[in-house]
């Protein structure tokens, strides 16, 4: 259960040295790895990119680890949640929006160091806004639902809130004293997402802000799992619920596409339906011999 331990991370030495040398040959450099709360689990982080090459390194490394580890005689999982009484697996996804040519990162300001931009203001502004309608973009699997319920170890919000270094946060703001580390950090993905999926979908929630200068209000700096009825609008607590509330979003589908949106939904809801016939073990436990 300990994190960020270093006797975890040498005794699997083989499978890390695995991980870091063959995915940076593949492209995708590790900024670092280590062991994060709950038996085998480890954090890793992908060195940024553009947005689409973001996301492609994403998938050829949840790819290539799952290659590595089945060498190694492991498995490797993605889940969100794959045991009630373990800590969840997030994705969370750090952004910052830059000039056309790169050179400015348009979250900082020189005359406010510290402090977020206006233009990022704006940016979680719509993200905030559109979360809830864009959770089931961000967590598109009946088991995505179970890492953010209330009262898990996972670290996943559960309403549509953010702060300064906030971690209880589903945006946390992450300023700078210089231009070149101020962004944000997208806390309500989890390790299961389709990247992306949720990287142009957090992204068009961020531009929906400026678009329409949306204000977010006060940054939360507070925990936002007791923050008070009403401060923020909650979040989905299942895929069904999710589905329905962007169903009934114009300004998603005006985002994204009407088209692209209906088609998701349809994917959601054959996946709703799968898991209805479904019989787990939980009901097995619970219903076999007392019924």
């Amino acid at each position: 259960m300990f994190g960020y331990s270093v006797l975890r991370a040498s005794e699997a030495g083989d499978l890390v040295h695995h991980i870091v040398d063959q995915m940076r040959d593949y492209g995708v450099e590790i900024e670092g790895i280590h062991t994060e709360t709950g038996p085998g689990t480890y954090e890793t982080a992908i060195r940024y990119d553009t947005a689409l090459r973001a996301a492609d390194k994403a998938v050829l490394f949840k790819t290539g680890v799952k290659e590595i580890a089945s060498r190694l005689d492991l498995t490797a999982t993605f889940m969100a949640k794959w045991n009630d009484k373990l800590p969840g697996c997030s994705g969370h996804l750090h952004q910052s929006l830059w000039d056309k040519k790169a050179k400015q990162n348009l979250f900082y300001d020189p005359s406010h160091p510290g402090e977020p931009s206006q233009l990022m203001k704006h940016y979680i502004a719509g993200q905030v806004a559109l979360m809830p309608a864009m959770t089931v973009l961000i967590c598109p699997t009946i088991n995505s639902y179970k890492r953010i319920a209330p009262g898990t170890l996972a670290w996943a919000p559960c309403n549509a809130s953010w702060g300064i270094e906030n971690r209880t946060a589903a945006i946390r703001a992450i300023p700078s004293q210089s231009g070149k580390s101020a962004r944000i950090e997208y806390r309500l993905a989890g390790a299961d997402i389709n990247p992306y999926i949720a990287m142009a979908a957090s992204l068009a929630a961020g531009l929906y802000g400026i678009e329409q200068q949306l204000d977010p209000g006060e940054p939360y700096n507070q925990n936002a799992y007791t923050a008070p009825e009403g401060r923020f609008e909650p979040l989905p607590v299942s895929l069904a619920q999710a589905a329905e509330v962007l169903a009934g979003s114009a300004q998603v589908k005006d985002c994204l596409g009407e088209g692209f949106v209906e088609h998701y939904l349809l994917t959601r809801e054959w996946e709703i339906r799968e898991f209805q016939k479904a019989v787990t073990d939980w009901e097995l436990r619970r219903y076999f011999e007392i019924i």
